[in-house]
């Protein structure tokens, strides 16, 4: 498994843009909220308790978190537990749609995809498809940063990042003038 250094500065590598950034600030929460509300809809029978499929998401994904950052894996709770709980409440009063879900996955992706027209950078799961699940984590990162928490891990990442985009800005270069 690769560090939580590595995850995010592969990840911010291609998220060095302030207006792809207030991009993803809008658009990864859409889409985790519009996949959490459709596994909402899924219901599995565990041990005679009831659980939507959201619930048994979150706990993976979790500890993947934690074994990545305890500290971000902290600020992800904070964020993920209220997103588990209105999807979970909205199953519950018979309003959770498959059409309401898809309606804010498609808003939250057309969000990522004007984000990355103005970084002039593809996707990071279109190399890799583990930093889907980066991209949340790398998110609140970036909110740590601003707090002026992590500095440590902001010092480690960000020059990585430029590096790697450094060397991807390169080999598009090099591509162009074959």
């Amino acid at each position: 498994m690769k560090s939580a250094i590595e995850q995010l500065s592969d990840y911010k590598s291609v998220h060095l843009n302030a207006t792809n950034l207030k991009t993803h600030f809008v658009g990864i929460p859409l889409i985790i909220w519009s996949i959490f509300l459709l596994l909402s809809l899924l219901r599995l029978e565990i041990a005679g308790l009831v659980v939507g499929g959201s619930v048994l998401l979150l706990i993976p994904v979790m500890l993947y978190y934690l074994l990545l950052h305890w500290r971000l894996a902290i600020g992800m709770a904070v964020f993920m537990v209220p997103i588990v709980a209105s999807t979970e409440w909205l199953y519950h009063t018979g309003e959770a749609s498959v059409w309401l879900a898809l309606l804010v996955f498609a808003v939250g992706w057309v969000f990522q995809f004007i984000g990355h027209y103005y970084e002039k950078a593809k996707p990071a799961f279109l190399d890799d498809i583990s930093q889907l699940f980066i991209g949340p984590f790398f998110l609140m990162a970036e909110i740590y940063f601003m707090l002026g928490w992590a500095k440590s891990l902001e010092h480690s990442i960000t020059p990585l990042a430029k590096d790697k985009r450094l060397l991807l800005e390169q080999t598009k270069a090099v591509r162009a003038t074959n």
